[in-house]
């Protein structure tokens, strides 16, 4: 497999430096991205720069990825229009490991000579003294050559400025590459579009320092057709850790792409083969209302992220909320994973005690909750099959409810209607 093709028939290659490809095609070389550390998850704004390193060690190159617990604590301001907070020692070693447990979902680090690495860029600058950084790198590039970067061009246009701690951001980065050449044989950097400027500090760096080789590839950035971010939904971030986003949130995200953006991104995000994709997209334009690409898209990553259990949550709990599903699957559901279920649901608490003795359905729907604003309504619509508990419709407005119609002992299930759900939560 011819690495450099791979990511050019799927769109994603963006900038290469001249040689790249012949030094890849000769056989296995190392390689590396960096992955930022400022908090203890990746989301899916990652997922380009881990298919990359996938599909580089499929092409039988040996990939390393970086965590930045040093440049962490410096900020790049490669996109930013403002300085970060700067995090503490604590919270990045917190955030490094969280990040290496969840990259060893997506590559393998036991194949052999090219299984996959996790560098920690702390662990060469902790002893690394400033006055020996500046001596022994940063007389290496002069300031007019880091000021003709764009990253810094565009925040020192702007109005907030930048300083001298970001401006270093690239030497510091540049090191990295150099230290990773050196000590790890690493020939190319690769990142997003918006790394082109610090991944060439790098090659040039390592030219100047040790009159040595190296080669920079850039994938493209991702965006929506509609041109709004990429990964960014009304409630915040897409994140890979089920307790920041569920499985269910996380599946919805990729069912719920257009059809533009779908035939795109499974381009991007699949591992399957441009013919597999073809046959997708063809069986997709044929009826383009039963959502095949974007069902495949989200099935496929949501297990590699997660897990092939945490798909199949995923799709029960879509077929509840969405079709005719039953309420066993929320038995085996955490609670605060019912929560999410339900999460932008009108939730209301009822009370164990009352529930012991029995409570009728009107009062229960009607008094003891505000499913319904009176008891004359909730009859009304009970009289008519338009109320269900736990999936099942209420046929007579004096039927008792007790505790044992509970899921798990402390759910009920309202639904008024076919669409309108109420949670309600015995205390």
């Amino acid at each position: 497999m011819n690495f450099v093709e791979e990511l050019r028939w799927r769109g994603m290659l963006h900038d290469i430096m001249p040689g790249t490809e012949d030094e890849l095609n000769k056989g296995m070389a190392a390689g590396y991205i960096g992955f930022d550390p400022t908090a203890d998850s990746l989301h899916v704004g990652h997922l380009t720069q881990i298919m990359t390193l996938i599909h580089f060690q499929k092409a039988g190159h040996k990939p390393y990825a970086l965590v930045g617990g040093a440049t962490g604590m410096v900020g790049d301001p490669s996109g930013k229009s403002a300085e970060r907070n700067l995090l503490s020692e604590d919270v990045l070693r917190h955030n490094v490991t969280c990040i290496e447990n969840q990259l060893k979902k997506f590559l393998d680090f036991n194949s052999g000579a090219n299984s996959a690495e996790m560098v920690n860029n702390y662990d060469w600058f902790q002893n690394f003294s400033f006055l020996d950084f500046i001596r022994d790198v940063g007389k290496h590039l002069t300031v007019n050559y880091m000021m003709a970067k764009d990253s810094v061009k565009k925040r020192l246009e702007g109005e907030t400025g930048m300083s001298f701690t970001e401006f270093s951001y690239q030497l510091v980065q540049g090191y990295d590459f150099y230290w990773l050449w050196k000590n790890k044989k690493c020939l190319v950097q690769m990142g997003g579009s918006d790394q082109w400027g610090n991944i060439v500090t790098g090659t040039e760096l390592i030219r100047r320092m040790a009159s040595g080789t190296a080669f920079a590839i850039t994938t493209q950035l991702i965006k929506k057709a509609d041109g709004t971010k990429f990964g960014k939904t009304e409630s915040g971030a897409i994140w890979l850790d089920s307790s920041k986003t569920s499985p269910y949130k996380f599946y919805q995200f990729w069912l719920n792409t257009t059809d533009v953006d779908a035939k795109s991104w499974i381009r991007i995000f699949s591992l399957k083969c441009k013919e597999e994709i073809e046959a997708i997209e063809t069986e997709h334009d044929a009826a383009p209302h039963l959502r095949v690409l974007q069902k495949a898209l989200a099935e496929e990553i949501t297990i590699r992220t997660h897990s092939e259990e945490a798909l199949q949550t995923a799709l029960k709990t879509s077929e509840f909320l969405f079709g005719t599903g039953s309420v066993d699957f929320l038995n085996q559901l955490k609670d605060d994973e019912i929560l999410e279920v339900f999460e932008g649901v009108p939730q209301f608490k009822i009370s164990n005690d009352e529930l012991a003795q029995g409570i009728s359905v009107t009062d229960l729907l009607a008094e003891k909750s505000q499913v319904f604003v009176s008891k004359g309504e909730a009859k009304k619509m009970i009289q008519g099959g338009g109320v269900s508990l736990n999936r099942e419709k209420v046929a007579d407005p004096s039927d008792v409810i007790t505790a044992e119609k509970l899921v798990k002992g402390k759910y009920l299930i309202a639904q008024k209607g076919k669409k309108n759900y109420f949670l309600l939560i015995a205390q």
